[in-house]
């Protein structure tokens, strides 16, 4: 499938590097598009691509390629706009998360994918990994019987750069969106439930450079009844964990502890699931496999999908109710309410 690729960013070089490589032989990537020329020029060089391959606007690289599928790694706020377009020409569309700044919005671009026949997914690659698969397996198969309480830890120090040489001080909710994204849409894998409220309390620390929160605590409530306490700090000093965070999760019988993604898309090393019964040891649990991991599982995931005529497990639909909890954790931020999850009628 033959592919462009909107957004040569670090993020979009990042893809290049390392997503692209493993599928080469299930898409072939025809050209990039990129508006800010310097990019595109440092871009092109390290790509070693020919002008004809490089474009500023997605418009011209639809006019010169016959390009099936387009993928999206530009800022946020470019998602949907290059989405709809992408959709409206007819072409498939991959797009990086988080899939919107909104719900609305979100809705906006499923509905021109319905309406246009194409496929439109988000990449939520931390669900292509063999923890997270393990443990959601292990809670629909009821393995330790009834689900209670869980608990999620996420812990990164990301502080050291100066304010002007590092563009995610300045993000729009850096936590709240750009980082916990991952982990709501974990949960709702992982517990096989949909969120109905949210309590969400973000925080800066005097020494965060963030312009906006740079820490959180959430407690998410399921439709099921199961609580779910969320910490995350982009700002902590503790030991750093994964990128999936800890999970800690009760049941009547015992319970699971599961981490995931110590590093890149290009080994599972970190991840690691005990099931511990109630009175006994943990024991280490062998790990569900997959032929690749993260954005690369995800795109080949796309690819066998477009060509079977099947919906993605993270296509934009199913996406929604993920972008519903995250537009709710950011307006209880602000109200200091226990908000509601908007409730989308679709499957996980």
């Amino acid at each position: 499938m033959k592919l462009i690729h909107v957004g040569l960013g670090n993020w979009g070089m990042d893809w290049e590097r390392n997503a692209l490589p493993p599928v080469a032989d299930l898409v072939e990537r025809v050209a990039i598009v990129e508006a800010y020329e310097p990019a595109l020029e440092k871009a092109q060089r390290a790509l070693e691509l020919p002008d004809a391959a490089c474009f500023t606007t997605l418009d011209q690289a639809l006019d010169a390629t016959d390009a099936e599928l387009v993928l999206v790694t530009a800022p946020m706020v470019a998602h949907v706009p290059v989405a709809i377009q992408a959709l409206e020409a007819g072409r498939h569309v991959l797009v990086e998360k988080p899939f919107a700044g909104s719900l609305d919005e979100a809705q906006h671009a499923v509905a021109v994918a319905e309406r246009t026949g194409r496929t439109l997914m988000v990449s939520q690659n931390y669900r292509f990994y063999p923890a997270p698969r393990t443990a959601a397996r292990l809670v629909a198969e009821r393995e330790l019987g009834d689900p209670g309480s869980v608990s999620v830890d996420f812990r990164r120090w990301a502080n050291d750069a100066e304010y002007e040489m590092n563009r995610h001080y300045q993000f729009p909710h850096p936590l709240l969106f750009d980082m916990a994204i991952h982990h709501y849409d974990l949960m709702r894998m992982v517990l096989g439930q949909e969120a109905v409220e949210v309590y969400a309390k973000d925080t800066s620390p005097s020494w965060s450079r963030f312009d906006e929160e740079a820490e959180a605590l959430l407690i998410i409530t399921f439709a099921n009844g199961q609580t779910l306490s969320y910490r995350g700090s982009w700002v902590s000093s503790g030991e750093p964990t994964n990128w999936a965070g800890e999970w800690r999760m009760e049941f009547a019988e015992g319970e699971i502890q599961w981490t995931s993604r110590a590093g890149g898309d290009v080994g599972a090393g970190g991840d690691v699931v005990h099931v511990r019964r109630r009175g006994a040891r943990p024991v280490k649990v062998p790990l569900d496999e997959l032929p690749l991991l993260g954005r690369s599982m995800g795109l080949k995931h796309l690819v066998e999908c477009i060509a079977r005529g099947e919906e993605p497990e993270c296509s934009g639909r199913r996406n929604l109710a993920t972008v519903a909890i995250m537009e709710a954790a950011v307006r209880s931020a602000g109200s200091g309410k226990v908000e509601p999850v908007a409730q989308i009628a679709y499957t996980r």
